[in-house]
């Protein structure tokens, strides 16, 4: 079987089990979003990024959902979560947001909605929120290549359609086959801006 129907195959299989990245899932508010396609001649991987802000867990998380290798990750990003928010998960205000170890100062006013909050720090702290490379590689072999990054894409809800059947996911497959990331030429806006995903956070 080739790699892109395994990756067909596997995201279908993820989605049926409900353990496929759900943009608009109701437990977390949705943030940011990344994705990364590996290959080589003999191996292939996808790994999802998705950042959302658990209120129940009163967490910030970055999810990485493999697929072509074993498993995923939680990577907690706010490490003072409980000096910020008050119990309606609303932001108290004047207190920095720390994120692996630094410091990020906050323009939001006392009382604003934390998932809000974290959303500001996107343009220009998204890279602090999102995984780096040890962490990636914590997945993927250190020797196997990454031929493409995406960091916006055309996202199925999969409770209507099953992902095999996106054009997007269609084209990483083919990516994957043909080891071109040429090969990945979308037809269709990209949806997976949170303002996309308005039921995100809302169980």
């Amino acid at each position: 079987m080739s790699f892109g129907q395994q990756f067909l195959d596997q995201v279908d299989a993820s989605a049926q089990d409900f353990t496929f990245p759900f943009l608009d899932h109701g437990f977390y508010y949705a943030v940011d979003v990344r994705l990364h396609v590996y290959r080589d001649e003999k191996h292939w991987a996808v790994v999802f990024e998705t950042v959302g802000f658990n209120p129940k867990a009163r967490s910030v998380t970055d999810a990485l959902t493999g697929y072509g290798v074993r498993g995923g990750s939680q990577l907690n990003r706010v490490e003072n979560i409980a000096d910020l928010i008050d119990d309606d998960e609303n932001y108290i205000g004047g207190v920095p947001i720390r994120v692996r170890g630094r410091d990020l100062p906050v323009q939001a006013s006392p009382g604003e909605y934390f998932a809000e909050v974290v959303r500001e720090l996107v343009p220009e702290h998204r890279d602090l929120l999102l995984a780096d490379e040890s962490e990636l590689r914590a997945l993927i072999p250190p020797d196997l290549p990454e031929i493409l990054r995406l960091e916006a894409w055309h996202h199925p809800d999969v409770l209507v359609e099953r992902p095999s059947r996106e054009e997007t996911f269609q084209l990483i497959a083919k990516v994957l086959d043909s080891g071109n990331a040429h090969d990945y030429r979308p037809s269709q806006a990209p949806n997976t801006h949170w303002s996309n995903w308005p039921e995100s956070g809302n169980a």
